[in-house]
């Protein structure tokens, strides 16, 4: 399902128009990614939790070569589903 397919479905469900619920939609979005940016975790009951994870820097190896790379430490969003879902999903 991409974005387009999901805006109709939630249009459908809530009676919206697909233009305020493209407006909503994007507004969870920008809300979940600023929340993010500033470190902060989003915790959905019943669906699942987005936080920001520490990498570490670590050697890798290039595939093509053989040769080893040094990977710098990074910050990478993740998503931690809840049980409610994890459940759901596996019916």
């Amino acid at each position: 399902m991409n974005k387009a397919e999901l805006i109709n479905a939630a249009a459908e469900k809530t009676g919206l128009s697909k233009k305020d619920t493209e407006n909503i939609l994007n507004a969870v979005i920008d809300v979940i990614s600023e929340a993010l940016v500033e470190g902060d975790k989003v915790q959905l009951v019943g669906f699942g939790a987005f936080e920001v994870k520490d990498r570490a820097a670590r050697t890798g190896r290039n595939p093509k070569t053989k040769e080893p790379i040094e990977i710098p430490a990074s910050r990478v969003p993740v998503f931690k589903p809840g049980r409610a879902l994890k459940d759901a999903v596996e019916k």
